[in-house]
């Protein structure tokens, strides 16, 4: 296997960083120096970075080395290397979702995420590769290259935020952030082998996301360990006033929480998540993990989400017709791309679409666009609304037994590069075990728990009920401390 192993590499965690620079072992300005380095040395291999925010990042770096050497209490991320997705607004950075007709565009201002990370004292490094307006499953739909695995330079590090998740497993940041509309955090950890959270729809503002399907689509942290994550999503998580559709729920203490026993809590499996096409050796993992938790003191109990199959159609008809809505602002007239070789304003408008989208956007425009033309509404767009009810409902009533629900986050390990771009069905499919939580708006994360006999990494799915984070990320922990969730 040819990963990063091999490569330069920084290896420390949030309370690494805060301990070195609270202490004066090692300034903030050094640690960000670091991380540069290592994208310097070896992200042009893996191709996580599009754009590096060096001047921005070294006045936040010496603003937190000034208030350490004034002995001032530290904020949370203190000196933490983050990136941020590139779908998300950061003032003077481009944004480009990964897309051509988004190239050169820089907002003239920050996404409340970016906001609340550098209040909390993150230094932000840059912006990371994706999908094309996040839609795909490998982060080869991006229009500035495809992100390489770092565990595994022939393999996708799955998407659309595969470079939020390879630019920590690769060791180029400490924490990052990506999105999730599907799958699109959780997928992505999986196959990196790092920690990614899925927080309830409305625990993370949205703010300054450049939206792919907005009831789906929602912000959250990938990280190295638990604990990160549970740090990472403190800062994050709160009611919004530039968002309306964030609660105003309090927040719980994530990082406290951590620190009480599993034991007691009752844990569902789903039999229709262990079904034909999952990987026998993620089968194998998830059955160890589950003994291990159990071990810890759960109880296992099984559980049915009998709409489960449903969910795979119901997303791709709701996500594409919010899509469609969604991306029709990007018409050459207020953002990047113009095409100036038309003579009339809808020929400016179809040239300008046609080269700045790739062909996965513009199929899943297309596809939402019939789900919501006349006479078509009622049977797809309407219909799907209706399933999702359904899925949800089979949450609801499963959590009514249990307090998380486990099982595998994705059918196979990461697949080779270019091995399912042939084959738009193929790649749908691998979402089937992450859209559900998605239609439902719970809360969701992925944890390492093993690999493969060729070393890929497996990730467990943990899902939670709405805001509920903290028991799910007790129970994550819980897997973590089995000795075998470790980024290697």
């Amino acid at each position: 296997m040819n990963g990063t192993q091999d490569m330069t590499k920084v290896d420390m965690t949030i309370g690494d960083v805060r301990a070195k620079v609270a202490e004066g072992r090692l300034a903030a300005t050094n640690i960000a120096e670091m991380h540069y380095a290592a994208i310097a040395a070896t992200d042009g291999q893996v191709n996580s970075f599009l754009a590096l925010s060096r001047e921005r990042a070294m006045a936040q770096a010496e603003k937190i080395d000034n208030m350490a050497a004034r002995g001032e209490a530290l904020p949370a991320l203190a000196g933490v290397p983050v990136g941020i997705k590139d779908v998300l607004a950061m003032q003077g950075a481009p944004a480009t979702a990964g897309s051509l007709i988004l190239k050169g565009y820089c907002p003239p201002y920050d996404a409340t995420a970016v906001t609340k990370l550098e209040a909390a004292g993150a230094v932000l490094l840059g912006k990371l590769n994706c999908d094309e307006f996040a839609m795909g499953s490998s982060n080869e739909n991006s229009a500035y290259g495809p992100v390489k695995n770092p565990r595994a330079m022939d393999r996708v590090p799955g998407g659309s935020s595969g470079g939020s998740a390879a630019a920590v497993a690769a060791g180029f940041a400490v924490a990052s952030l990506g999105t999730d509309t599907g799958g699109s955090i959780r997928q992505p950890a999986a196959f990196c082998g790092v920690v990614g959270v899925l927080p309830t729809y409305g625990r993370v503002s949205r703010y300054g996301l450049i939206a792919f399907a907005s009831s789906l689509d929602r912000v959250g942290p990938f990280t190295r360990n638990v604990t990160d994550a549970a740090t990472v999503l403190q800062v994050l998580a709160g009611k919004d006033t530039l968002d309306a559709t964030s609660s105003d729920r309090p927040v719980d203490d994530y990082v406290g929480a951590l620190e009480k026993p599993v034991d007691g809590l009752r844990v569902g499996v789903p039999a229709e998540y262990f079904g034909e096409g999952l990987d026998p050796e993620i089968r194998a993992a998830i059955e160890r993990t589950i003994d291990g938790l159990k071990a810890a003191g759960c109880v296992v109990k099984p559980v049915s989400l009998p709409h489960t199959k449903y969910a795979v159609p119901t997303y791709y008809v709701i996500a594409t017709a919010e899509a469609s809505s969604n991306l029709s602002r990007f018409d050459g007239v207020r953002f990047g791309l113009r095409s100036e070789e038309a003579n009339t304003l809808s020929a400016m408008f179809r040239k300008t679409r046609d080269a700045g989208f790739g062909a996965e956007v513009k199929r899943r425009i297309l596809l939402g666009t019939y789900a919501l033309s006349a006479g078509y509404y009622d049977a797809y767009y309407k219909k799907a609304q209706q399933v999702r009810t359904l899925l949800t409902r089979d949450f609801l009533a499963a959590f009514e037994q249990v307090d998380v629900i486990v099982g595998p986050m994705t059918p196979t390990p990461a697949f080779k590069l270019g091995e399912k771009t042939d084959d738009p069905m193929e790649m749908y499919l691998a979402d089937i075990y992450s859209v559900a939580a998605s239609l439902a708006g719970i809360c969701g994360v992925s944890v390492p728990c093993g690999e493969t006999k060729a070393g890929l990494p497996i990730g467990v799915q943990i899902m939670g009920k709405h805001f509920d984070e903290v028991t799910m990320l007790r129970v994550a922990l819980a897997v973590e401390t089995q000795g075998v969730a470790k980024v290697s």
